[in-house]
């Protein structure tokens, strides 16, 4: 019976078909060529032909992927690439083919960007380990793992289960199409681009080499992509761990072991982050447990920040549909962690941030005296009030607008309360 290559069942049109949904779905910003997402389907209209063609005579060249920068709350930035909308078309196709093949293949303790698998499951694994009494942590930081990774070494590990030459020359061409930094090309020798739809398979791939080494060792451990922890029963071993596992990840996969952040840690330190979360010795209940790491709150409060600035010249209600998007996504990733006092605090601060937003929205005078007379305030009062010289932030914490606009009339205006949602998932 005939088998379709690999490569034909990555130009199947039910695969390209599906690859063009998961794009869609995925949103995401243009590419150097300045394509928005909303162009694709007219462009594969006219040249899905051209493009099946190119890749089949492996003529199909991927453009480089723009350099950008995300701001950090401490400060810093977190680069991304960012592949053309076409070249995310056609990774993700690569990326849906080869998934399965090497997804049976990974181990157990490997969580990051598989099917039905997530970050929960990796810190309740961890929790688990920590429980049984492995409760000395191997945190080994790769430096830069997107941007070091081997191109022949990775292709290389590829080939052993990937033989048709077609896919293996069309995966080597998007790792070395270069990256557009301010408008100037720079050569990939090395890396594969973080922001691909691709990058997380071949980061998985790599890092199963790995895996493959800590459980021929019989060590405990959880990785997550290119963040991994490994659990021992003490100090010692910790250390012996750290030392033998660093060179094999130097010497013989060719990463960057940072030894500066690489630690041998203890589970309730406050520098031990995995996946977001810190953790801590209940002694009520004498177990380990999560709950969202300190620089994780702080993340989240810069976001909300940035959401609840008043110079934004944004609609209110706008405003409060990202700021429960956000609210929504983050108390749903931390939901088996321990945080209600702290998002108690977060809403508080919310709230008044958005009553500063909507004073400041409201300007003139005039304009304030009315919408304080239709908020229940006398004709007398709004009138006084709308002329008050304080701040912006002393208006918001004081009874003009705690009265007024209350706490009832930003939820019902559409305002969630994340210490509400944090409850009701724990129902």
């Amino acid at each position: 019976m005939y088998e379709p290559t690999l490569l034909a069942q990555i130009v199947n049109p039910d695969n390209l078909n599906q690859a063009y949904k998961q794009v869609m779905k995925n949103k995401g910003a243009a590419g150097v060529d300045d394509m928005p997402i909303t162009a694709l389907k007219a462009h594969l209209s006219l040249h899905k032909e051209t493009l099946i063609h190119q890749i089949q005579q492996r003529e199909y060249h991927p453009q480089p992927v723009k350099r950008v920068e995300i701001p950090k709350a401490n400060g810093g930035v977190r680069l991304l690439g960012i592949p053309t909308v076409t070249d995310r078309f056609i990774q993700q196709a690569i990326a849906q083919v080869l998934t399965p093949i090497f997804d049976k293949d990974f181990h157990v303790n490997s969580y990051g960007f598989r099917p039905k698998r997530y970050a929960e499951m990796a810190i309740l694994q961890s929790l688990e380990n920590m429980n049984d009494g492995y409760e000395w942590l191997v945190d080994i930081d790769l430096e830069r793992f997107f941007d070091t990774v081997h191109h022949d070494r990775l292709m290389n590990i590829v080939a052993r289960t990937v033989k048709d030459g077609d896919v293996i020359s069309l995966v080597r061409k998007f790792l070395v199409s270069g990256v557009m930094v301010q408008e100037e090309y720079q050569e990939t020798i090395i890396g594969t681009p973080q922001g691909g739809n691709l990058s997380p398979l071949l980061s998985n791939i790599m890092l199963n080499e790995l895996d493959k080494e800590l459980a021929s060792r019989e060590l405990r451990f959880v990785r997550y992509a290119d963040d991994c922890l490994i659990f021992v029963k003490s100090d010692m071993a910790a250390r012996r761990v750290m030392r033998s596992v660093s060179k094999f990840i130097e010497e013989t996969l060719g990463l960057i072991v940072n030894v500066t952040k690489s630690k041998v840690r203890r589970p309730e330190d406050e520098e031990t982050k995995f996946l977001g979360f810190g953790f801590y010795y209940d002694w009520q209940d004498r177990l380990y447990k999560a709950r969202p790491h300190k620089l994780s709150l702080q993340e989240l409060k810069f976001k909300l920040k940035r959401l609840t600035r008043r110079a934004w010249g944004i609609s209110t209600k706008c405003r409060v549909a990202r700021i429960n998007s956000l609210i929504r996504g983050w108390v749903n990733y931390f939901r088996i962690g321990k945080m209600k006092q702290h998002l108690k605090q977060i809403d508080a601060n919310t709230r008044v941030r958005l009553r500063i937003c909507i004073w400041k929205q409201w300007k003139t005078p005039k304009n304030r005296r009315k919408n304080l007379m239709k908020l229940g305030m006398s004709r007398y009062e709004a009138y006084k009030y709308s002329y008050t010289s304080k701040s912006y932030a002393r208006v918001a914490y004081s009874w003009i607008l705690t009265t007024t606009i209350t706490n009832q009339r930003l939820a019902k205006f559409g305002l969630i309360s994340a210490t509400e949602h944090y409850s009701n998932i724990h129902v």
